[in-house]
């Protein structure tokens, strides 16, 4: 296919969320010399906590290299699921029973707490709860999708079910899977309206946003942190990192936890009548079992497929991706041969050498992060809870905070061994596709 027939003639390098949420214009204002709280980002993570930290009465500052919500909380699929990668008896051995189930509750919770919050703050944000069918990329995966239903814990069970090869266009207009199970809990939201919303009740609440402003040092003093910026030079109480996949050099000891990856998503022109029907009658949001995902979905008017995964050894550019990611497409739905591509973009996520996200606190920085491609709903979670760490309320404690946040020798932010383990990856899920 030549370039020219792969993309629309307004097509764009920036996400589809972006165009019914055009990144937010915060006037600059001058920096306050001292704050009690300061937070570093501006996505889901940092004005959760922000949220928490400027309602309990805390003069609350958030910073941000780009615009307000620039990185992945406006770039993702806007899928949401419980967050946790690991199963129960994974996390018992490796974090005894006690700490498996606490983990396994955050993850739980943080599914619940969307729901709660986009309701009760009312955000527009185009939620609901419309189950995710997750598909066998071959006759092995669905073996083992089917053995996980058996011994689901009972306080864990997903109220799911398993659907047969014989019955998966019922779910999916494609025989390119072997089956799979429907979680009927998860969901799905507009991401870009989603921060929005959040950004607006942060506002409202009295915290600032300080965009276009990095902090570039953070200085431990005997009562709290100095914070140099472009913009001057501040002092704060309490930090809260908030950068998961753009964690950098100024906070080394988070960024050694880290592993920055490029997530990759398109959207395409808008379908021929009738055929989302076919392709998602049941409109649910879909991933698979290869370890190089995919994960697609209907945007909310049902007229165009978002779609997004891993397409690359190293980082690339969305016009390369572009041309990868539909070609998927039409893999998975030969019937759309002749579909065009609107929009594509990147963002960073930050996966973890436990495939957990954490939460705590390290030489007196709180921080959250490393949500493995999953953050949607456990980045505002924990976000939240962190900013209870910070008010000192009890209701803040999180099961994650128990796993260590591990690293690996000769590790300090540049993930040299990606490249090797995705090829490896890569050749292990096309084998009896």
């Amino acid at each position: 296919m030549s370039t020219g027939s792969l993309f629309t003639d307004d097509f764009k390098l920036s996400p589809y969320w972006w165009d019914a949420t055009p990144r937010p214009e915060i006037s600059p204002g001058d920096l306050p010399e001292r704050v009690d709280v300061a937070v570093i980002g501006s996505g889901y993570t940092g004005l959760s906590a922000a949220l928490q930290t400027a309602r309990g009465g805390r003069s609350t500052l958030v910073f941000d290299a780009e615009d307000a919500g620039w990185g992945c909380s406006t770039r993702n699929g806007g899928q949401i699921s419980t967050s946790v990668k690991p199963n129960l008896a994974e996390l018992t051995k490796r974090h005894g029973p006690q700490t498996a189930r606490a983990i396994l509750s955050d993850g739980r919770k943080s599914l619940k707490w969307i729901g709660e919050f986009v309701a009760e703050e009312n955000i527009e944000c185009s939620f609901g709860v419309v189950g995710r069918f997750h598909a066998a990329h071959n006759t092995a995966a669905f073996r083992n999708l089917t053995e996980s239903f058996a011994t689901e814990p009972e306080e864990f069970e997903t109220g799911g079910w398993v659907v047969p090869r014989s019955e998966q266009r019922e779910e999916l207009g494609t025989d390119a899977y072997h089956g799979g199970v429907v979680y009927p809990r998860h969901a799905v939201l507009d991401p870009g309206k989603f921060h929005h919303g959040l950004l607006e009740r942060v506002l409202q609440a009295g915290a600032a946003i300080a965009t276009h402003c990095p902090v570039t040092g953070i200085e431990r003093m005997k009562q709290g942190f100095r914070l140099t910026t472009p913009r001057g030079i501040l002092e704060a109480r309490d930090v809260v990192v908030a950068t998961n996949g753009y964690t950098g050099k100024i906070t080394p000891w988070q960024r050694r936890r880290v592993i920055p990856i490029g997530s990759y998503v398109i959207a395409t022109e808008e379908l021929p009548p009738g055929m989302a029907d076919r392709l998602f009658p049941k409109n649910r949001i879909v991933s698979d079992t290869r370890k190089v995902v995919y994960y697609y979905r209907l945007c909310s008017d049902r007229r165009r497929i978002i779609f997004g995964g891993r397409v690359s050894h190293g980082e690339t550019d969305p016009i390369k991706s572009a041309a990868k990611l539909r070609d998927e497409i039409v893999r998975l739905f030969p019937e759309l041969a002749n579909i065009r591509v609107s929009h594509s973009w990147m963002g960073l996520v930050a996966y973890t050498f436990d495939t957990l996200a954490h939460a705590g606190k390290h030489d007196g920085l709180h921080y959250a992060m490393g949500y493995c491609g999953s953050g949607v709903a456990m980045a505002g979670y924990l976000g939240m809870r962190v900013g209870q760490q910070v008010l000192g309320l009890p209701e803040g404690r999180l099961g994650v905070e128990a796993a260590p946040f591990q690293t690996r020798p000769l590790y300090y932010g540049w993930p040299w061994f990606l490249a090797p383990s995705v090829s490896y990856y890569r050749w292990r899920d096309s084998r009896n596709r």
